[in-house]
């Protein structure tokens, strides 16, 4: 799959795997959409995609699993026999390595499409080696910040149990950027609120801004983030790392 940063942007809000103008060495027709039963944010997502691609023209199937699932084969098996050309599945992380498992051994090639919380070490692992193309939309990509990648991976390398709690690698996923900036962000809440207090802290958050490792990070009127920008990532299966694609904005 090809991806151009001029023919494709983002979704805004959470970020969103969408093309724009799919490039003609990408055009799916059909999507299938799968998630959580009664997961707020794997039908959440599933929705704003939805939308966006059925703004597009194309056909969407959507599908949800159960608590606790792990075989995924009749909701692969689903999405083959009704002509998908590609799969969104932003479910979490255990769910995730099994769909790409049960991908690779059910022969499933078409494109695996996912959110942040695909960006994982163990998402890599179960890719390693295997006949699937999996590609996720996420807050940061190695090689943004290399002054902060290289003291994180120091730390990470410094420490068995950071080592072994990192999946065995100094690979860094983008929640872990983006759990070091959610730091500071409180802490520049803390500093604007003067007091340490968690009433204060929170009355003081909407109005902070802080820019971190992720770049500028600011809240609208209801308390999400404003975000503008996602990294498309593809895991590589014979080095087991993530391939930069594209950068995408709002």
């Amino acid at each position: 799959m090809t991806i151009t940063s001029a023919s494709a942007s983002w979704i805004p809000s959470r970020v969103l795997f969408w093309p724009t103008t799919p490039p003609k060495s990408w055009a799916p027709q059909t999507v299938y959409c799968l998630g959580q039963l009664g997961n707020d944010y794997d039908q959440g997502l599933i929705n704003y995609f939805s939308v966006a691609a059925e703004a597009l023209g194309m056909k969407v199937i959507t599908d949800s699993f159960p608590e606790n699932n792990s075989d995924f084969t009749s909701y692969l098996t689903n999405a083959k026999n009704q002509g998908a050309d590609v799969i969104f599945a932003p479910c979490s992380v255990s769910y995730a390595q099994l769909i790409v498992e049960q991908s690779a051994a059910q022969g499933i090639t078409m494109p695996l499409l996912a959110s942040d919380t695909w960006d994982s070490n163990v998402i890599l692992e179960a890719a390693k080696g295997k006949a699937v193309d999996v590609n996720v939309t996420t807050f940061y990509a190695e090689g943004g910040d290399p002054a902060f990648e290289e003291g994180f991976k120091a730390w990470i390398n410094a420490d068995d149990t950071n080592l072994a709690n990192n999946g065995g690698n100094d690979i860094i996923a983008a929640v872990s950027v983006m759990g070091y900036d959610a730091y500071f962000t409180a802490l520049e809440a803390i500093k604007n609120a003067g007091a340490i207090d968690a009433a204060s802290v929170m009355a003081a958050l909407p109005a902070t801004t802080y820019t971190g490792v992720s770049g500028a990070i600011a809240f609208d009127e209801i308390g999400d983030a404003i975000r503008d920008t996602a990294f498309v990532k593809n895991a590589n299966t014979e080095t087991g790392v993530w391939d930069f694609v594209a950068v995408q904005k709002a």
